[in-house]
């Protein structure tokens, strides 16, 4: 991922000298689990952690560029440096193992930590929009369907739903931390033909891992792809707030718009532009981690026990989609912190419709009166498509209207055009968000 998007915590995991780090931690703790049973004396155990705390990352890679193999490069990059003070470390260096232990049971470690990074950041932007919600609890509002008015909610209303979705995706990134938090020294194929499976099972302990049940020489993908589809869904969820952010500062509604700092520019052309670029930014990093899960998908289906087809993949789209989607929480949690919302603009846009958005309640009067749902639905459209093309009052248009005025009285009509009898269920909306105890 490109520096622009890359903030510093998520860069560091998947930096290529933290994932060297990671590497080297679990040949350690396989030396480590290993060293009672090969008599490896402790002294050489601290030679090797006093050696692994400096950057092998520089002399790996020139290993690397001759034997063209990324594990046999590290492990030619320890051994120089551990051998003439560590001979047995060197004898039993990735004793029995094969590359997939090392490089998979290190990628468990990035993902575990960046998922609790990307938790982290989905319990902060649910607390703002949690804070949103209840201040807005009576913030009246057209709901539309279609970009067409529907009925009044208010915008608190609007808000529960971010926030009891942001509580599904805080549940998804948690199961999916734990789903992907699994490691394997099983050895070449999964055998466990040199290294048995107690050994495993220490060294994943160590490292704060579960032993894959059945590895082959991977850890299945279908793992991965579940992590992934959990960073897809949150993504999904920062572009719908986006999306809906950026159609309600639209000129003609105004109702909410994201930040414009002092001194911020809007168009290199027109001086008055204000333009949501925040929030159209996060469309398109969105739009990046979507495209990606089809590789996620597609690295499940490995030859027999494995081949390496996944590996390029993993190392582009699992450290992108982390960086960019860990960028998209904090730029939102900015955004939701400072986000103008303009309660009297939404009064005046609902107003807007002359009480249209009140035609059901109507209907349903009617019905209670004694009409059957058909005609009482022809009745109202009637009188509602009368107010579309005379913009008149849809109150004044039903008053006048003597086949509804025969079945409701003037009484009856005003209570259907009075917001209170909305709010009954916002409180119980918002508790069932997750907003209100």
């Amino acid at each position: 991922m490109i520096e622009r998007y890359t903030r510093a915590q998520m860069g560091k995991i998947w930096s290529d000298e933290n994932r060297m780090r990671v590497m080297l931690r679990v040949e350690e703790a396989f030396l480590e689990v290993l060293s009672e049973d090969k008599r490896i004396p402790a002294a050489e155990l601290k030679t090797l952690h006093a050696a692994l705390s400096k950057s092998l990352s520089d002399e790996a890679r020139l290993k690397e560029a001759v034997a063209q193999h990324e594990v046999i490069g590290m492990l030619s990059a320890i051994a120089a440096t551990v051998a003439p003070t560590a001979p047995t470390i060197g004898r039993y260096l990735h004793y029995g193992m094969t590359s997939s232990d090392v490089l998979d049971s290190a990628l468990a470690v990035q993902m575990r930590d960046a998922a609790a990074l990307l938790i982290k950041g989905v319990e902060e932007v649910a607390a703002r929009v949690k804070a949103l919600s209840k201040k807005h609890e009576l913030t009246w509002m057209a709901g539309r369907t279609h970009g067409v008015h529907a009925e009044p909610i208010t915008f608190g209303v609007k808000l529960a739903g971010w926030h009891a979705e942001a509580l599904r995706n805080l549940e998804r990134l948690k199961r999916v931390k734990d789903s992907i938090s699994y490691g394997k020294i099983s050895g070449a194929v999964g055998a466990y033909t040199h290294v048995g499976p107690s050994v495993e099972n220490e060294v994943c302990l160590k490292l704060g891992l579960k032993p894959e049940p059945v590895s082959t020489q991977v850890i299945p993908r279908d793992r991965h792809a579940e992590f992934f589809h959990a960073l897809v869904l949150s993504a999904a969820m920062i572009e719908r707030w986006a999306v809906e952010i950026r159609h309600l500062q639209k000129t003609e509604a105004l109702e909410l718009e994201e930040p414009f700092a002092e001194g911020q520019k809007g168009s290199s052309a027109m001086p008055h532009k204000r333009n949501p670029v925040l929030c159209e930014n996060l469309t398109g990093l969105s739009r990046l981690i979507r495209s990606y899960e089809t590789a996620a998908v597609e690295n499940i289906v490995l030859w027999h026990e494995r081949d390496i087809s996944h590996s390029s993949v993993e190392r582009i789209i699992l450290p992108d989609a982390c960086i960019a989607l860990d960028f998209m929480l904090a730029r939102m949690k900015g955004i939701l912190e400072s986000l103008q919302v303009y309660p009297q603009n939404m009064k005046h846009n609902l107003e807007s419709s002359l009480g249209l958005v009140f035609s059901q309640k109507v209907m349903l009067k009617l019905i209670d009166a004694g009409m059957e749902r058909l005609p009482a639905y022809e009745l109202v459209q009637k009188n509602a498509m009368k107010t579309f093309k005379t913009r008149e009052p849809f109150l004044k248009v039903l008053e006048s209207d003597a086949a509804v005025t025969k079945r409701l009285s003037k009484k009856d009509l005003a209570a259907c055009f009075d917001l209170n009898s909305y709010k009954e269920s916002v409180k119980e909306i918002l508790r069932r968000g997750g907003v209100l105890n």
